[in-house]
């Protein structure tokens, strides 16, 4: 199977599911995605309280929106260890 055939089937899959279906599908990638970065987080710092590793894990996911990251700084600059 080449990836056009791959991503094919990718999208022939997808659009066969409903929408509840595409939805729990998306949250389950976010959540692998959170445990993916929490993990390499936890190995480069493994003294991080589990607060922080949660602060750190949210700056990776909205590094791009200044606003956000802000916010962010602002709980991990409150959070004691």
């Amino acid at each position: 199977m080449t990836a056009t055939e791959i991503e094919l089937e990718y999208e022939r899959r997808w659009k066969a599911m409903s929408p509840a279906e595409k939805v729990s599908r998306s949250a389950a990638m976010l959540a692998w995605t959170r445990q993916q970065i929490a993990r390499r987080i936890r190995d480069e710092f493994p003294s991080l309280s589990d607060e922080e590793v949660r602060l750190h894990v949210a700056l990776k996911l909205y590094e791009r929106e200044p606003e956000v990251v802000k916010l962010i700084q602002e709980q991990l600059s409150n959070v004691s260890r």
